[in-house]
């Protein structure tokens, strides 16, 4: 299977997902309800209240019970309503490999923990796509080796970070110290080294 060309419908992979939950399936739920108009808010790959909410309205339109819970019906008849097409899953491994594709798996998974640690600060936008897309942020965004084809451990490392591994112990930046030029983040604490990259908060 050529992975990242077929991608599974959440009913697949997952006979129920709720709120606490966190993954790749979730993310396809947010994307799949995102394109039906019930889900406005960024897609993070967390179930939280809003994913919740958005669920609900669906099950309420489609006449099925409104717990807001995606169970197998809930997903059965979404995945009827609209195509899984993990995209956002594909943009995240495809930056995890113009970033790190270098680096130990340990290394990948650290780059996708910073994308989903920005999503859940403060300072950043609250959306997978608009922080890999925020200007200036990732050199493999700026220098086009974001258009390069994503391996299957680039896909692997995308679904560890989704699912709430993160080597980094919250870091928000990482630099290669040998090449990097920006005063701005050598002057930041580092928390940790992995590979040719610091982490930094």
């Amino acid at each position: 299977m050529a992975l990242g060309l077929t991608i599974a419908a959440p009913s697949a992979g997952a006979q129920k997902l709720e709120q606490g939950v966190r993954g790749e399936h979730v993310l396809q739920l947010q994307e799949q309800l995102n394109e039906l108009g019930y889900f406005k808010a960024g897609l993070t790959g967390y179930y939280g209240s809003i994913t919740k909410g958005a669920v609900r309205k669906f099950q309420q339109a489609q006449g099925l019970s409104a717990d807001g819970i995606a169970g197998p019906a809930t997903l059965n008849r979404l995945n009827k309503k609209a195509a899984a097409q993990g995209n956002t899953l594909r943009q995240l491994a495809k930056l995890i490999h113009g970033e790190a594709r270098g680096e130990s798996f340990e290394g990948q998974v650290a780059v996708g923990a910073v994308v989903l640690n920005r999503v859940h600060s403060d300072v950043f936008p609250s959306s997978i796509p608009k922080v890999i897309f925020q200007k200036g942020q990732f050199t493999a965004i700026d220098d086009g080796q974001f258009n390069t084809k994503p391996t299957q451990t680039s896909y692997q490392a995308a679904r560890k970070a989704l699912n709430g591994t993160d080597p980094t112990h919250g870091a928000l930046y990482y630099y290669n110290p040998k090449i990097a030029t920006s005063l701005w983040s050598k002057s930041r604490p580092t928390l940790l080294t992995i590979g040719q990259h610091d982490f930094t908060r």
